[in-house]
């Protein structure tokens, strides 16, 4: 059995174990990486990436179809499913060195191809080798939860570790689960050709700010997504080759069948009974400083931290840990300027609190400002005027954001600047934009905010009186 003994280790190399070991390491502290499946993690071998890639194939398609408004003729275009899986793969190779074993190991990192496992409080044992820290980073992250659904077990079903390694297209792609995910590979495969029915037992977007959520829900309608909520599926088979989802609200028969329901963290094979480790089904119990409540080495990145499931939180954690574990200064996570986004088309995007989250936080101080994207002159030139921005403000600092549109998960970058620094709306609304571009959707919603006091207000406009009357 070999031993090694440094001062960090970390078990997981996705986005908050790498950044977590890049930024130890060349700042000089010692660490052991283990990861016993792919570098990089679910993001860029599941997740983010692939998804992306298959929705920029999808674009593609969509805008040959939709070429007349601009003046192009329209054309049907012709999609080889296979090809543009080719595409997913060939943007996670151009990815992979950035996460790879070499790198790491370039930059110092001892890094154990292995699966990691507790066998003390201050042991990590994976293959082979015994690791003793003194400090240790779980981030295991998250996979794909798999409904106990009467008859799943006995067809074949895929999730988003299987799905983007499928070559041949799906007659009809029926899709159980109406977040993030399900979404975005509803209208992607809508989109090259697939008949596409996504069956959600609540609602689609739930989580989402239901006026914003409308607006990419009507596109996906739009576009041939068959979309069926409160529609809880209750049973599965498969006949001749193809599959049956049994709901309350009718079957649904397809080709394909996608699970997309959730995420369950992976902490099954960590032992972290053994680390003295607490945890439930969210994850470890740690406290705002990301530090296990129950053994005091052990810290945890990223979904295994049991919130925000979101690629760029596994980052931010890793930030948070860095300033702890190697300046060992007082560093806490928040989680009210984390902002997240759904890569359809248009775009759904939050960060901060809703409205009715704001609402029943602070009642009537609570203002709600506006602005339609169709009033934006880039997106009238570029044919992409739905879609709306609403602020949440308080005391002239706004609290939330919810946006659906085109860019929106560029947009929203600016709010959570905004909400992360305590910025008031002046501050967005006293910024000069170039013209045209997409960027004013933001600007002008703050002028929405002060709007009415300039232009609405009597002692405005005595003072304005005044001025002319009186001054030369």
């Amino acid at each position: 059995m070999n031993r090694i003994t440094t001062d960090i280790c970390i078990i997981g190399a996705g986005s908050g174990g790498l950044s977590v070991a890049a930024g130890a390491v060349q700042m000089g502290a010692g660490v052991v990486l283990i990861e016993g499946h792919k570098m990089g993690g679910d993001c860029l071998n599941y997740g983010c990436v692939p998804s992306k890639a298959l929705i920029a194939s999808a674009k593609q398609a969509h805008m040959m179809r939709h070429g007349a408004p601009y003046g192009i003729g329209a054309v049907a275009p012709t999609v080889d499913y296979a090809a543009a899986k080719d595409h997913v793969a060939e943007v996670i190779a151009t990815i992979a060195p950035v996460d790879s074993v070499e790198r790491f190991e370039g930059l110092g990192v001892h890094v154990i191809q292995d699966y990691g496992r507790f066998i003390s409080k201050t042991q990590v044992q994976a293959g082979d080798t015994i690791i003793t820290a003194r400090r240790f980073v779980v981030a295991t992250g998250s996979g794909p939860l798999v409904p106990p659904i009467p008859g799943l077990a006995d067809v074949p079903y895929h999730t988003n570790e299987t799905i983007f390694d499928l070559c041949e297209k799906p007659v009809h792609l029926i899709i159980i689960g109406g977040g993030p995910i399900g979404m975005e590979l509803a209208q992607a495969h809508r989109r090259l050709g697939c008949d596409v029915t996504v069956v959600e037992g609540a609602k689609a977007f739930g989580k989402d700010d239901p006026e914003t959520a409308a607006i990419v829900l009507d596109t996906l309608r739009a576009e041939g997504v068959v979309i069926m909520e409160d529609a809880q599926a209750e049973k599965i088979s498969q006949t001749d080759g193809k599959i049956t989802v049994q709901t309350a609200k009718g079957d649904v028969t397809g080709s394909h069948l996608l699970i997309a329901v959730g995420r369950k963290v992976n902490t099954d094979t960590l032992d972290l009974d053994k680390g003295g480790i607490a945890y439930d089904r969210k994850g470890l119990k740690v406290g705002p400083n990301l530090r296990s409540v129950t053994n005091r080495r052990v810290y945890a990145a990223g979904d295994v931290a049991g919130g925000l499931q979101f690629t760029h939180v596994a980052g931010y954690h890793a930030g948070v840990l860095i300033r702890s574990l190697l300046f060992a200064l007082p560093s806490r996570q928040r989680t009210d300027h984390i902002p997240w986004a759904t890569y359809t088309d248009p775009e759904l995007a939050q960060v901060g609190l809703t409205e009715a989250q704001a609402r029943k936080k602070f009642g009537s101080r609570l203002e709600v400002v506006r602005f339609d994207f169709h009033h934006n002159d880039r997106l009238i030139a570029e044919r992409k005027t739905k879609g709306l921005v609403k602020v949440m403000v308080v005391r002239g600092r706004p609290v939330g954001v919810s946006m659906a549109g085109h860019m929106a998960g560029e947009l929203i970058g600016l709010w959570a600047m905004a909400i992360a620094n305590g910025m008031k709306m002046s501050a967005i609304a006293q910024t000069v934009l170039p013209y045209p571009t997409v960027g004013e959707v933001n600007k002008r919603a703050a002028g929405a905010y002060f709007s009415p006091r300039l232009f609405q207000n009597p002692k405005v406009k005595r003072v304005v009186g005044l001025v002319q009357r009186w001054l030369p």
